[in-house]
């Protein structure tokens, strides 16, 4: 076997297996009704028969969502961690992943304080009489949040993490390869997992169109479904009157594995990128990463970064509030990862294993709010 040269060398002759799919995706569940003050007002004086809005009524359907959290946590003997400061959520997960046998359902909840929107009523004085009357504002607040850590038949792993205070939003981080893993073993498609990735299949083609079937349709239906089986804060009166959560996209993960033949191929590749692009973050190179001009009023950030951790190197271009990393995963993948924030930037980011997420993630399809 020969010893590839470049990174170009790499590419052409040396990868063994190639995947394209969604990882992790961050979901907004929100109730678009809640997302200003008048919309609070018309819900607890229409649907609530309120004469106002204050903390003083919203307190008794924060207990009440509370209470109910702990005692479904109760009735299905699970385990309440109160995650510590600084701690990494997802290494608390991975152990009661470790001993999980595929079924479906909670693994275990967590409590965390962590700052969030929510709304509060202050006195002003009327210029003309000089009384004083409550106004409702939108403040931020260290509050609980409550992690469900769940498995689910098509999903996977996943969390969904509610605020513990009005208007109780919402989000839950779901992965494209844990979805595709258990499609394909639905379908009876072998594959080596790598990591929560793939390393090999019996029969990639397969694999592939398996992970370009995932959609909002999908999501739609496995967000509703852990809705109907969670706690939720709203009553079914204030569903049917419309204080239902929407899903929107808040952070999207699109990736490129490249499995290579033996490690050594990926030392030369990652050396050969950080050789010939150290300076690729010069604003007389911008334009060569990029493909756009650039001057002192352009808005954003460009930077272009390379980074050792031990002797695993990386790379990390950054655009505005998106940005790609490649990295070599466990000494086995090249593994190129496009992290989306704002899906408008995705026409300048068009190629060919990105131009399929486009109708998924673009605005006017309504997906993103």
């Amino acid at each position: 076997m020969t010893i590839p040269r470049s990174a170009a060398q790499v590419l052409a002759e040396h990868v063994t297996f190639s995947l394209e799919c969604i990882d992790r995706m961050y979901l907004n569940l929100y109730v678009p009704k809640l997302a200003y003050p008048e919309g609070v007002v018309g819900f607890f004086r229409s649907t609530r028969g309120q004469p106002f809005a204050s903390g003083a009524v919203m307190g008794p359907i924060t207990k009440a969502f509370v209470a109910s959290i702990h005692r479904f946590v109760k009735d299905n003997g699970l385990d309440l961690v109160d995650f510590k400061k600084g701690q990494r959520k997802d290494d608390v997960a991975q152990r009661y992943l470790a001993g999980h046998d595929g079924s479906e359902g909670v693994l275990f909840v967590g409590r965390a304080q962590e700052k969030a929107m929510v709304y509060r009523t202050e006195r002003r004085k009327s210029a003309k009489t000089g009384k004083a009357y409550p106004w409702l504002v939108r403040a931020t607040a260290m509050v609980n949040s409550f992690y469900f850590y769940c498995f689910d038949k098509d999903f996977g792993p996943f969390f969904i993490k509610f605020c513990s205070y009005f208007p109780y939003t919402a989000k839950a981080c779901i992965n494209g390869h844990h979805w595709s893993q258990q499609q394909a073993k639905a379908a009876g498609t072998g594959f080596e997992a790598l990591d929560n990735g793939f390393l090999s299949a019996d029969d990639p083609a397969r694999l592939q169109r398996i992970c370009d079937r995932l959609g909002p349709s999908h999501i739609e239906r496995f967000v509703r479904k852990w809705l109907a089986i969670l706690p939720h804060p709203y009553a079914p009166a204030d569903r049917k009157a419309g204080y239902r959560y929407e899903i929107s996209v808040l952070q999207a993960e699109l990736s490129l594995t490249q499995v290579l033949d033996r490690p050594l191929s990926g030392r030369v590749f990652f050396e050969d990128v950080v050789r010939q692009d150290l300076d690729a973050g010069r604003p007389d190179k911008v334009s060569l990463v990029f493909g756009r001009r650039t001057s002192r009023r352009t808005p954003g950030r460009f930077r272009t970064r390379v980074l050792t951790q031990g002797v695993a190197p990386s790379l990390h271009v950054d655009y505005k509030r998106s940005f790609i990393k490649q990295y070599f995963k466990l000494d086995r993948a090249i593994r190129t990862e496009l992290t989306v924030n704002d899906a408008t930037l995705l026409s300048s980011w068009r190629g060919p294993w990105t131009s399929r997420w486009l109708y998924f993630l673009r605005c006017d399809k309504g997906f993103i709010a």
